[in-house]
């Protein structure tokens, strides 16, 4: 279980991936007196010797820090970019059954870049294999602006780790 970790101005410090914390970070910020909770976990409860609590959901931190919209290249991201559906068949894939693509295989020269990574199902992956020219994607790779992969996350939702989440996430 983690903890959402708000900005000062209610909104996630990140969204891509989502600003959690552990909880003992979590416990961190409040005996630190960096974060304000605003929710808590009705049946967690840490102890130590002399001083017991229960496990915030949700924290806001006292001071603002800049928002990150940057966004790293990985598996999940492009998965995201690509709305889960194998580029492909056109099927749709979860984090499970999704596998990633390189368009020009790696093995001949192909480099791990938005532009020739792709989401592709098993099957299709397999059945291109190493093979250039073999099977082409349906919309060709690209870097997105981190704003899109923000708003396709959106819609695809989130994990809420706690029913409070949602209030905070606009879901």
């Amino acid at each position: 279980m983690s903890t959402l970790l708000l900005n000062a101005d209610m909104q996630p410090i990140s969204l891509l991936p989502l600003s959690t914390v552990d909880w003992q970070e979590a416990i961190r910020y409040m005996v630190l007196d960096k974060a304000e909770v605003l929710e808590w976990y009705d049946d967690w409860v840490v102890r130590s010797e002399r001083w017991s609590t229960r496990v915030p959901s949700v924290l806001l931190l006292k001071e603002y820090q800049r928002p990150k919209n940057t966004m790293r290249l990985s598996k999940r991201n492009v998965f995201l970019r690509d709305e889960y559906l194998c580029q492909y068949c056109g099927d749709e894939v979860s984090d499970s059954t999704a596998t990633l693509d390189h368009v020009h295989p790696v093995s001949q020269g192909g480099k791990t870049t938005w532009e020739n990574s792709t989401t592709a199902c098993k099957p299709c992956n397999y059945s291109k294999a190493a093979h250039v020219g073999k099977m082409k994607p349906k919309q060709s790779p690209y870097k997105p602006h981190f704003w899109d992969l923000a708003e396709k996350r959106k819609r695809k939702g989130y994990h809420l780790a706690h029913f409070s989440w949602a209030q905070y996430l606009g879901v």
